[in-house]
């Protein structure tokens, strides 16, 4: 491992007095968050347990999903103040996908995975009736492991993606279900009546699909056509435990992109933990912040990303075959430690947000309001967000 000057932390992060903590009325450990407004948030986590808020995290009100007591809710993906979808992390069924569309009152059981190798991950939607579930790898009918990734094209009925579509998962490779961001989607780019290109009030879905995987490998896989087809790619992100590789995975077009990780276990150790890549997850471009640290969570700031997509369709990036070592500006992104989140606003140096060690404050996983900011979630409960 590379001893490297203090470059960041010491000689230019700003500590700051902590994150805005809202009460959570829960002392669950969260790993699951969703941000659907400023004033509507849905939560998850341990003992089948959901939160929401509809008045801007001024209340929260704690829920269990019914039989579901043993269940680990890693990943909650809302759409409204009444429409959610969790899914549960754990060996065979016990990693299972729910959906309710009346705030909680009800809760159907849409799939539950009967592999008993099998180990839900990490969930994405492109929109209420487009998603996917990623899994760690399990053999496939010629004994060789494959990724476990099922899609909805109706937000009702779940499907695998077949193993044949999929390269090979490497021996000891799997993915984190940390922070339910492990698999990162294109977004729907909507296009005004004025584009030429495009018809009126059209909007372009976009079809890729990344996940990043851990353990002996730290890969990124990246389908262009929602799982048709599929290609991976190595990075320098640290590897070879079973507890370190990447743990976060964002895009903020088809282009940039970022992954973070570490180990777990030596939350403390310098990376290789953070990289950026500007071909869409071909190749990555280590960052230079010194000393870094585990990384759970990732995620760009939605406000800003939008000014930034505008901007580059109004005026093409230049020079875009250039490796960057900071990522292409103007944007702002949040990077999520064990007790500190990383709030960059480049040019500007990084901003480090500390936790309130005293008050046993730590965090999990993040989600961007569309208005910007971010929501964060921890152990214990906590529940803070960024403006």
């Amino acid at each position: 491992m590379r001893i490297l000057p203090l470059l960041f932390l010491i000689a230019t992060a700003v500590a700051q007095s902590g994150p805005r903590v809202q009460t959570s009325h829960t002392t669950e450990n969260l790993r699951g968050v969703s941000a659907v407004s400023r004033q509507v948030a849905w939560a998850s986590g341990t003992h089948g347990t959901y939160l929401r808020t509809t008045d801007g995290g001024q209340t929260w009100i704690p829920g269990q999903v019914p039989d579901a007591t043993t269940l680990d809710f890693r990943a909650v993906v809302a759409f409204s103040a009444n429409e959610a979808f969790l899914m549960s992390a754990g060996p065979g069924d016990q990693s299972r996908i729910y959906h309710t569309s009346d705030g909680g009152q009800h809760w159907q059981q849409q799939f539950t995975n009967s592999n008993p190798k099998g180990f839900f991950d990490s969930m994405a939607f492109w929109d209420p009736k487009h998603g996917i579930v990623l899994g760690d790898p399990i053999p496939d009918e010629k004994g060789k492991p494959k990724f476990e990734l099922l899609a909805t094209e109706d937000g009702e009925s779940w499907h695998a993606i077949p193993h044949s579509q999929l390269p090979d998962a490497l021996d000891g490779e799997g993915a984190f279900a940390a922070s339910n961001s492990c698999i990162a989607l294109g977004e729907e780019r909507h296009f005004s009546a004025a584009s030429a290109s495009e018809k009126e009030g059209a909007s372009a879905p976009d079809a890729n699909i990344w996940f990043a995987t851990g353990g002996k490998a730290a890969r990124v896989f990246h389908s262009p056509d929602r799982g048709k087809t599929w290609e991976a790619f190595n990075t320098p992100i640290l590897h070879g435990p079973e507890s370190a590789g990447i743990f976060s995975i964002a895009f903020r077009d088809a282009r940039h992109g970022v992954i973070a990780g570490g180990d777990y276990k030596h939350p403390d150790d310098d990376g290789p933990n953070l990289a950026f890549t500007n071909d869409g997850g071909k190749t990555w471009t280590l960052s230079n912040l010194h000393p870094q640290a585990y990384f759970s969570a990732l995620a760009y700031d939605q406000q800003v990303n939008a000014a930034a997509l505008r901007q580059s369709e109004e005026q093409p990036a230049k020079g875009i075959e250039k490796k960057l070592t900071k990522p292409v500006a103007p944007q702002r992104l949040f990077v999520v430690g064990e007790d500190f989140i990383f709030d960059f606003r480049p040019p500007n140096d990084p901003r480090r947000i500390n936790g309130k060690k005293k008050q046993g404050f730590a965090f999990n996983a993040v989600s961007p309001f569309p208005e910007g900011g971010a929501l964060i979630v921890g152990p214990k409960g906590t529940i803070a967000d960024i403006p």
